[in-house]
């Protein structure tokens, strides 16, 4: 296969990719409020998505809060300003990484999950069977689940931000020495509430991008097993540069509108 054949097949392949995730996205927004409203299938994926999620979002939150204290003390004492330390992890866990690394981890966890288990329906043609006893398959399998996301997402956005500032105190006061209170109050002098919805605010995006990736896919699968596997850590690779493009954008959009 010549260079000249593999770039025009990657890029029909690109264009169907990006075609039918719009398709999905649109059949979903107009399934929205359609009855019936399967509430209980809400409430089994806000469990499946956020309780068992919690321990990793947090994890990565209080580690990426410590290391960020860690870096900026430890710079930041060249020039006499390590009581400054609390803003910039502040800073830098509300607008950016508290949402990001929330919607890449959690979101590869939750968006490979919901592949695999629409494509496994997909590929023993349990979906085809909805179908045609009349069930609205786009209404029961992929709304609930991208409502328990818009749920999910935010809250364990805003956990992480409050753990990821937890940790980041615990560096600044017992390894550098820095105040409590001037860790704390620095902060609330610093950082204002639009810091914190902004961050917010991003994971509602990234909540749609990660579950209307990963239910596409699983509805797109071909190929029985093998078929799935490639699906699924596909999905992995989508979502994470999916959250990374899409944060720039909104940050473009959210410093325009808010700035």
């Amino acid at each position: 296969m010549t260079a000249g054949t593999y770039l025009r097949q990657q890029g029909r392949q690109a264009v169907i990719w990006y075609g039918g995730l719009g398709l999905l996205t649109t059949q979903v927004v107009r399934n929205l409020s359609l009855p019936p409203s399967y509430w209980r299938l809400v409430l089994l994926e806000v469990d499946a998505m956020g309780v068992r999620s919690v321990a990793v979002a947090l994890t990565a939150a209080v580690f990426t809060g410590m290391v960020l204290a860690l870096q900026s003390a430890v710079n930041m004492a060249r020039f006499g300003a390590e009581n400054y330390v609390g803003p910039v992890v502040a800073l830098s866990i509300l607008r950016e990484l508290g949402p990001v690394l929330t919607a890449i981890l959690v979101g590869g966890k939750v968006a490979s999950g919901i592949t695999a288990e629409l494509g496994s329906m997909k590929v023993t043609e349990q979906i085809d069977a909805l179908r045609a006893i009349g069930v609205n398959h786009i209404k029961k399998l992929i709304v609930p689940r991208l409502l328990a996301a818009l749920v999910i997402f935010p809250l364990l956005t805003i956990l992480a931000d409050f753990v990821g500032l937890a940790g980041g105190m615990a560096v600044a006061v017992f390894e550098r020495q820095v105040d409590v209170y001037v860790y704390w109050n620095n902060i609330f002098y610093w950082v204002t509430l639009r810091d914190f919805f902004t961050g917010v605010g991003k994971s509602f995006f990234f909540a749609a991008i990660v579950t209307l990736i990963g239910c596409y896919n699983g509805l797109s699968t071909e190929g029985g097993t093998e078929g799935l596997g490639r699906s699924t850590t596909a999905t992995v690779v989508q979502v994470a540069m999916g959250v990374i493009i899409a944060d720039y954008f909104l940050t473009k959009l959210f410093l325009f509108l808010f700035w």
